[in-house]
């Protein structure tokens, strides 16, 4: 497995672990609908959190949570309705980055909440 790869997976299981302790019940991890993938879908009370985990080995080229565009957002937003929808839900839906950087042999991690409001 590319390198890249190992790194986001590492990145995805840090996020979960962090969210498990938080509170978060984890109802889903790599989610698909369409094109969309959606990261993590967790539940904390009467909130419905939808996650997209980035994770960068360095901050060189920008923070990990610069690398989610418009189109991503449109993708994930499409599939959450149907999500939503599907299951009958009647939850808050809150869209959250949970950005992960890599430092030497730590992991920093860090979690922003309705983070697509300021897209």
């Amino acid at each position: 497995m590319a390198t890249h790869n190992e790194l986001g997976e590492k990145g995805e299981q840090l996020a979960v672990e962090f969210l498990i302790k938080k509170g978060y019940k984890i109802l889903e991890r790599n989610w698909r609908f369409k094109k969309a993938e959606v990261d993590i879908i967790a539940k904390k009370n009467k909130l419905l959190a939808v996650i997209e985990v980035k994770t960068r080995s360095s901050n060189y080229f920008g923070n990990p949570q610069d690398f989610v565009n418009q189109k991503k957002i449109k993708l994930l937003v499409e599939a959450v309705n149907e999500y939503v929808i599907s299951r009958d839900l009647d939850l808050e839906v809150r869209f959250d980055i949970i950005a992960v950087l890599k430092n030497k042999n730590n992991f920093e991690i860090e979690h922003l909440e309705d983070a697509f409001l300021h897209f």
